[in-house]
């Protein structure tokens, strides 16, 4: 592990940390990267963060960009660290948070733009509601339209019927068939929710130490649920507000849509075989297996029958997943 740059003042040991925390885990994203730690800079006005940038060995020149970008001398806050090798999501933020000194810690992803206020009024909304401990945004993608992946419910073997026979797609809308979607709600109102999602996760940082950061069997998915999961046993209830938006683009480290789909399914079965009982993870195996074969069956048909090649393609993707279901039908 290499230190690129390293904070040039240690405090005292009684002069107490930041308010924030900020850590940014980053794969081959050189340019998001730097306009997601810049859209930090622009928008954070007085809050006392410190921000600690994790790259996972990337190939693509992200150390490099980021370091011209934000040099120590101008941004002594910021500590850029180069791993030697590519840890994944989890592993990423643990290193990076065993090191943190804030009262919360805030996970952001590469593939972000922070809005301005949105840090502040997180932090006010944490202030707010202290007794959920992980809190969350209302997260729009880059088109503007709404990310429904900022929150969601959890898993379970009902939610992975509705998922593998395609009922959570056709009834969008439903709370029944769309549950972990919370299928129905807009996200304009604040309210508990099951999991909030790790690219702008905001959680007490004792409590996450108590829990041991996130599982590092979780490459890369499911590892917020894990944590959210273990949290909620703890009598630990996540929040959401609508007061607080970011930009989030989505999947950006992982150019491979089927790659994606696979390393998600992944995520899922690992979450399984933590959290359920035998026959509920045998058959969460079998829904999946059946989810994959009915999408690359059904878009094959869509594609002989419209000759779009979105369909075609969508198709070669699912088919991709099949072929790859020995890495993913046994989880991390």
């Amino acid at each position: 592990m290499t230190d690129v740059t390293s904070l040039q003042v240690k405090q005292p040991a009684e002069q107490a940390g930041p308010t924030l925390s900020i850590i940014v885990v980053s794969y081959n994203t050189a340019e998001m990267t730097v306009a997601a730690l810049q859209s930090v800079y622009d928008t954070a006005g007085d809050v006392d963060f410190e921000l600690f940038v994790y790259d996972n060995a990337s190939t693509d020149g992200s150390v490099e960009a980021i370091a011209a970008a934000f040099p120590l001398t101008e941004y002594p806050n910021l500590k850029l660290v180069a791993l030697d090798e590519n840890l994944g999501f989890a592993a990423g933020n643990n290193r990076a948070a065993d090191h943190a000194r804030g009262r919360y810690i805030l996970l952001l992803n590469p593939d972000t733009l922070v809005l301005p206020g949105a840090i502040q009024g997180l932090l006010a909304f944490a202030e707010r509601r202290p007794e959920a401990r992980i809190w969350g945004s209302r997260n729009m993608m880059g088109d503007g339209s709404l990310d429904l992946g900022s929150c969601w419910g959890h898993m379970s073997v009902w939610s992975s019927i509705c998922f593998a026979f395609g009922l959570s797609k056709a009834f969008s809308g439903s709370p029944l068939f769309n549950p972990e979607s919370y299928g129905g709600w807009d996200r304009t109102t604040e309210r508990p929710v099951d999991i909030v999602t790790g690219c702008f996760f905001l959680v007490d940082a004792d409590l996450w130490r108590a829990l041991g950061g996130f599982d590092e069997r979780f490459f890369m998915y499911a590892e917020e649920a894990d944590f959210c999961l273990r949290a909620r046993r703890l009598g630990v209830q996540p929040r959401f507000t609508p007061e607080v938006e970011i930009i989030h683009y989505g999947a950006a480290s992982e150019a491979l849509r089927a790659k994606r789909m696979a390393k998600t399914i992944s995520g899922k079965i690992t979450l399984a075989k933590k959290h359920w009982p035998g026959w509920q993870l045998w058959l969460l195996r079998q829904l999946y297996k059946i989810a994959v074969l009915i999408r690359w069956a059904g878009y094959s048909l869509m594609s002989r029958v419209t000759g779009k090649p979105r369909h075609r393609e969508t198709s070669t993707e699912w088919k991709t997943v099949w072929q790859m279901r020995d890495s993913w039908v046994r989880g991390y």
